[in-house]
């Protein structure tokens, strides 16, 4: 049974504890680290979080595609996608 996503809130109240520091330090110190790579995946470039994996942007180039309700093909444009790869590290502790 899939298990609900933790909370920014839950997330806050985690990160305080294992820190030993007040939740609103907690939280000022989230919204840093969200910032900081909201900032730089936007400018093109990559973060890597040791443990975690790396998100970067990447560019999707133009490319037809198909209205699934009338079956009509279309040409989408150029955009850019976020993503991530998850570290090897993540990926063998779920599975261990």
């Amino acid at each position: 049974m899939a298990q609900k996503p933790m909370t920014k809130t839950q997330l806050v109240a985690a990160l305080a504890e294992k820190m030993d520091v007040q939740k609103k330090e907690a939280g000022e110190a989230l919204d840093a680290i969200t910032a900081i790579i909201t900032d730089e995946v936007s400018s093109g470039g990559a973060v890597t979080l040791p443990g975690v994996g790396k998100i970067y942007c990447r560019e999707r180039p133009e490319r037809m595609v198909r209205n699934p309700a009338t079956g009509e093909q279309m040409k989408k444009e150029a955009d850019k996608v976020v993503k991530m790869t998850i570290a090897k590290a993540l990926k063998d502790s779920v599975n261990a």
